[in-house]
């Protein structure tokens, strides 16, 4: 079924409807659909190079709405969010991820927003656990934009032959990324001392 999916979305890349398409995916993406846009772009910012740029920032803007959406449903709907949550795997990720943003707050949202982590769990599980919606729409825009412009410039930098490894490359950088949470995190566990609360 997902492999489907796969082969479907990579087929809307060469539609003429494509950026449409792209902005949909990117949406939907951020709250249940479960293909990521990057499947869509590489291919789409190989055929059209100069347009590069445009399509990371339909995906970055998409994504971003689409993430208001995830909030949306945890923050208003929290029944459904929470199934959302268990249908993808993470039926038992409530209290833990509240934990997390109380401990860590936006480090939560930086971290797994440029990852290869499901953005749709960090949406839902933001409205669910009421995490300041000002400082989510910010994390969102910074690390969603980084993933999407970084996916852009490799392909558009190294060509066809950059394909068969983005996927590596993204862990690469997600795996600096981790590595700047953490360093994050243990700072602010020992700036903030007792006042974070025990998970």
């Amino acid at each position: 079924m997902l492999r489907k999916l796969y082969d479907w979305v990579m087929g809307l890349s060469g539609s003429r409807h494509a950026p449409t398409a792209l902005f949909a995916v990117s949406f939907t993406e951020s709250s249940f659909f479960p293909v990521p846009p990057d499947v869509m772009l590489a291919p789409m910012v190989l055929k059209n190079p100069d347009k590069a740029w445009f399509y990371a920032s339909v995906c970055t803007l998409a994504s971003v709405l689409g993430g208001i959406l995830g909030y949306a449903i945890g923050f208003f709907l929290q029944d459904f969010g929470i199934w959302l949550m268990s249908v993808t795997g993470h039926a038992g990720g409530l209290t833990e991820f509240k934990c997390w943003y109380d401990r860590y707050g936006v480090w939560v949202i930086l971290a797994k927003g440029v990852t290869p982590i499901p953005y749709k769990l960090v949406t839902i599980a933001s409205g669910l656990a009421q995490f300041s919606f000002g400082m989510f729409i910010l994390a969102s825009v910074v690390t969603r934009g980084a993933r999407f412009f970084l996916v852009a410039w490799v392909v558009k930098a190294f060509g066809p032959a950059m394909l068969p490894v983005i996927e590596r490359r993204l862990a690469l950088f997600a795996g600096l990324a981790i590595v700047l949470v953490v360093g994050g995190l243990v700072a602010s566990h020992y700036l903030g001392g007792s006042s974070a609360s025990a998970c």
